[in-house]
């Protein structure tokens, strides 16, 4: 499996745009994408001691060791470099306690503050290869 994937709710939409904003920025093409609907993504939200019916954070994969919350999105977000890797350093200085409220407060309300699609996301041809299925 590759060094970085990201397993997201797959039918919220705030989730659905995450994916297309790390799709946009990640021009090294470092991470690889399951839904938590998924096979492979329930089983790797498992593998990380997280429930798969009522996740509070998506969940970062780097070589095998597993990052949720807050520290998640700066690791992600120092990756793509420039102004993001400065934002992610303004975000570090930022106690995790209070960072990783707001982000659960986010996550538990996402549906109601962002909306919830019936079904997945189904991947372009130009970018299936990204995605994990099974």
């Amino acid at each position: 499996m590759n060094d970085r994937v990201l397993v997201f709710d797959g039918v919220c939409v705030l989730c659905n745009r995450w994916v297309g904003f790390v799709l946009k920025h990640d021009r090294a093409g470092l991470y690889k994408f399951a839904s938590m609907q998924s096979p492979a993504g329930r089983a790797l939200l498992i593998e990380h001691s997280i429930d798969p019916d009522d996740p509070m954070s998506f969940l970062l994969l780097e070589e095998g060791v597993g990052y949720t919350d807050s520290v998640a999105i700066i690791r992600v977000l120092s990756s793509f470099g420039g102004v993001w890797r400065m934002l992610a350093a303004l975000l570090r200085v930022t106690p995790s306690w209070i960072r990783d409220r707001g982000y659960r407060w986010v996550a538990r309300n996402r549906y109601r503050l962002f909306g919830k699609r019936e079904t997945c996301l189904v991947p372009s041809a130009a970018i299936a290869d990204r995605f994990i299925r099974e």
